[in-house]
């Protein structure tokens, strides 16, 4: 896809606020996707990885599918690169992330090293979580 019809692309996808809404309009506009992955980290952020617009997107939503980022690459990335990008100071985080194509945040993002802080927020009783590889909290 061309450079400038791609960041239109991705500028209206994030407009969508919602994954549901992101995900119709991918399907109704842009030719559909295809689901990759889905990484949670902590109890409050997802990473949806999809194929889609001649290359990868994610979709970075919080735990109502609120779009937060969406990023375009050619190349597949991977989780451990997306959060090293993100928080480079992570040290459970390694590799390199592929060239961002494109890239827009909503007014639901906000800096995601927040989650992964020993004190981050929590709706789970200390006694039912446990700490993610990186940070953040998941079910025990």
């Amino acid at each position: 896809m061309e450079k400038s019809s791609l960041n239109t692309a991705v500028a209206a996808l994030a407009d969508t606020l919602s994954l549901g809404s992101l995900l119709e309009k991918l399907r109704l506009d842009y030719g559909g996707y295809e689901l990759v992955d889905h990484w949670q980290q902590g109890e409050f952020h997802h990473d949806v990885l999809l194929r889609a617009l001649g290359g990868y997107l994610v979709v970075a939503t919080n735990c109502n599918g609120g779009v937060k980022e969406v990023l375009a690459l050619a190349e597949m990335p991977s989780r451990s690169a997306l959060w090293h990008f993100r928080c480079p100071d992570a040290d459970e985080f390694d590799g390199e992330l592929p060239p961002i194509s494109e890239r827009a945040v909503t007014p639901h993002w906000f800096d995601p090293c927040e989650l992964l802080q020993p004190d981050a927020r929590s709706e789970l009783r200390p006694e039912f979580r446990m700490r993610q590889p990186g940070g953040g909290w998941c079910a025990r």
